[in-house]
């Protein structure tokens, strides 16, 4: 193993990082190398190039080597940074806040191709996002709709002041509002989309999920039930009721599980058609589309 110490430069530590996170199985042994050296030395890309001769001080060293090893004992690199990306807006973290995931922006795009087909991107419309965590979801669809506001709910204060906080950072506050209530018990009609990524892993995997996820995000923003579904039977309902004629709500979905959420929003009385469900990257049915009074 490669240790970090002083008098190496920043080009080698970076090497040695990489090789070293590679060896241990790391996905992006590379790139959470680079970003906790610039993490390390509050250095962005540009300045690791730039500096990438610099000699490493004791400092440097001690505080890198500290990051690493909160790295190789499995803490995910969003976490050690407390910020991670997602549609392309820089999110602040919390112990009670999901990691926002790609595979969740799947639910921005079935959202926004939901409303450019209806030809309504540009008029006010009212939004929720029920389990806003971080606020990923809600923040993106009101970076790309001006004329909208939001309302996002959690359970989790603390969650909830996260999702402010990065609303005001992103100059978003004055088109958001937050709400701690159980998914959409406290709103009141009519919107015009409503979207959540809910707990949907089943009691008996939380085990067996990696690392980074079992033991870093919160359990009751995973944790689904004994069949993974306990969070939209609750939620689907009240979706039902506060969505206007012709209002969609779209969840995120775990594997396999579209057509049983997609049987659930029927029996509330939402409707799907061609475009209600939308893949992944990886080809898996993640978000799922139910439609107000649309026959």
């Amino acid at each position: 193993m490669s240790e970090i110490v002083a008098g190496v430069s920043i080009d080698a530590a970076r090497r040695a990082l990489a090789a070293r996170f590679g060896e241990a199985g790391l996905d992006s042994p590379e790139l959470d190398a680079r970003l906790l050296v610039g993490h390390a030395l509050q250095l962005d890309l540009t300045g690791l190039v730039m500096h990438g001769k610099r000699a490493l001080s004791h400092d440097d060293a001690q505080r890198l080597d500290a990051l690493v090893q909160r790295r190789l004992a499995g803490e995910p690199v969003a976490r050690i940074l407390g910020a991670k990306e997602f549609w392309g807006l820089e999110l602040h973290l919390s112990a009670d806040t999901l990691v926002p995931r790609p595979d969740t922006e799947t639910v921005v795009e079935l959202a926004l191709d939901h409303l450019s087909a209806g030809g309504v991107l540009t008029r006010p419309l009212r939004i929720a996002d029920l389990g806003t965590g971080s606020g990923a979801i809600l923040l993106a669809l009101l970076s790309e709709l001006p004329q909208a506001f939001g309302v996002g709910t959690d359970i989790s204060i603390a969650a909830l002041t996260t999702a402010r906080d990065n609303a005001r950072a992103l100059g978003l506050n004055d088109r958001a509002a937050f709400v701690a209530c159980s998914y959409a018990s406290a709103l009141a009609p009519p919107f015009d989309l409503i979207v959540s990524n809910p707990p949907y892993i089943p009691s008996a995997d939380i085990a067996g999920l990696a690392i980074e996820v079992q033991a870093h995000d919160p359990l009751r923003a995973l944790d689904g039930g004994r069949d993974g579904l306990d969070a939209y039977r609750r939620l689907i309902p009240q979706a039902a009721s506060l969505l206007q004629s012709g209002g969609a709500l779209i969840v995120e979905v775990g594997r396999g599980q579209s057509g049983d959420v997609m049987a659930l929003m029927t029996e509330a009385g939402l409707a799907g058609d061609p475009a209600a469900i939308k893949a992944d990257l990886a080809g898996i049915p993640r978000a799922v589309m139910g439609l107000k009074n649309r026959r």
